[in-house]
């Protein structure tokens, strides 16, 4: 793997199935991010309301399942015997607490500019309750659902590192004038998770490993997040309160979706077969490089050192 190469790694295959590097220099850590969502309007991309609004929906869809992916790779802590993904895991939970607070204040923001976020938000929280708890299991089911968890949170998490990506490597957003702040937000965010792409990935690996569980939760993890974005940016955009009445969600979806202004929505699609492959790790998406130069020059991410 080239990427591998050319960052001084070497790949290991340990006995369970996971592949960990014995030369990483790299360390994942928290970072303290500052927001000023005072000037933000509603409309934070010029002219555009669904693109404005499937942002949101990460305002209302990651915080919930930010919080319990954390709790899920911190319950795999014990199981983890490498003392290096035992490190990057614990950076990796850090990093998520982060982005789920981050969204939580963007979200309470669009909240007092006249947004009906909370009755979609409680809606998630409690959705994600009631089906990726521990649900007080023990033994064999504890070890079982904890597996299925970590699968379905890896695959996840690839769909986070290819959006990360795009808004790493594209230009529209800044072209359309988007409000620098919620810019820099949803691109500090990006950058940090192609920099952990790889840990929740690991973690199911080391933990449980089975390619029949990779599949199963791959799919369920693509429809789910399909389904959620779609539902999600319906209500948004229906819910907006100077949204123009005249033109129908579906079709403003799918026109930001085909001039580039947000992510492919065939994504769902496409990206399943790559996950898939034996031989992928996740380490083969996205440049560490333009994510670590990004959150090197983040205003959010360097507010305490310009202070």
């Amino acid at each position: 793997m080239s990427i591998l190469r050319s960052f001084g790694r070497t790949p290991v295959i340990d006995p369970r199935g996971a592949r960990r590097y014995d030369e990483e220099a790299h360390v994942i850590a928290a970072r303290d991010v500052e927001f000023d969502w005072s000037a933000v309007p509603l409309h934070y991309i010029p002219g555009e309301v669904m693109a404005t609004h499937i942002i949101n929906v990460m305002h209302l869809v990651l915080p919930e399942g930010e919080h319990a992916m954390s709790k899920a790779l911190a319950q795999a802590l014990p199981l983890i015997d490498d003392q290096r993904l035992y490190e990057e895991v614990v950076g990796f939970v850090g990093q998520e607490a982060t982005h789920a607070a981050s969204h939580e204040g963007a979200r309470r923001h669009l909240a007092e500019l006249g947004l009906d976020v909370e009755p979609m938000a409680r809606k998630m929280e409690w959705m994600v309750d009631r089906i990726l708890g521990d649900h007080g299991l023990t033994g064999r089911a504890r070890r079982a659902w904890l597996s299925e968890r970590l699968g379905l949170f890896a695959a996840m998490e690839h769909y986070t590192a290819v959006v990360g990506e795009w808004l790493l490597n594209q230009q529209v957003l800044e072209e359309k004038g988007m409000d620098p702040t919620m810019l820099d937000l949803i691109r500090w965010h990006g950058a940090e998770e192609v920099e952990h792409r790889n840990v929740a990935f690991d973690a199911f690996m080391y933990v449980d490993g089975s390619y029949a569980r990779r599949v199963r939760t791959a799919l369920l993890g693509s429809l789910t997040l399909a389904v959620l974005f779609v539902s999600s940016a319906r209500y948004l955009y229906l819910n907006d309160p100077q949204r123009p009445r005249r033109r129908w969600w579906l079709f403003e979806l799918l026109s930001a979706s085909r001039r580039g202004v947000i992510p492919k929505a065939s994504i769902f699609v496409t990206e399943i077969p790559k996950y898939l492959d034996p031989e992928f790790h996740p380490s083969q998406l996205g440049s560490m490089d333009a994510a670590i130069r990004y959150l090197a020059q983040s205003p959010a991410a360097n507010a305490e050192s310009a202070g």
